[in-house]
């Protein structure tokens, strides 16, 4: 199960990286309405949101919403995207995955595969095309 866990993680992974790299450097304050996140706050809040259930779900250790600034430029918030996937991976390496581990992970999924569609949209509305679902 383990395996099959990691595997769907690095899946999730590589596309929310490559959906983050295509919108260029200079779009990232993008934002499709004034009642939207930028580009570059969806992200972070997808960062965040991997570390948040991480704790709350997987490491099972309660957490309050607390999200740090948010990163400032398209460099910065991939690398902290990125770092929070590799926190996530770190963690189901070294938990059991019982029944409430899978759920928070599966959770979790659900919580970047919803902001990741916004974000592809946001990409549309850049006139740039998503790149191509990997599963």
């Amino acid at each position: 199960m383990k395996a099959q866990l990691l595997s769907t993680l690095e899946n999730a992974r590589q596309y929310t990286m490559n959906v983050a790299s295509a919108m260029p450097a200079d779009n990232y304050a993008f934002k499709p309405d004034t009642a939207t996140w930028s580009f570059n706050d969806l992200l972070h809040h997808i960062g965040y949101g991997i570390t948040w259930c991480n704790d709350n779900y997987i490491l099972q250790q309660p957490a309050d919403w607390n999200p740090p600034t948010v990163t400032k430029d398209a460099a910065t918030t991939q690398e902290y995207l990125s770092k929070s996937f590799d926190i996530l991976q770190k963690s189901i390496e070294n938990v059991d995955t019982d029944e409430k581990v899978i759920h928070g992970f599966y959770a979790t999924l659900d919580h970047i595969t919803h902001h990741r569609g916004q974000a592809t949209t946001y990409l549309r509305c850049q006139g740039i095309t998503p790149p191509e679902y990997t599963y």
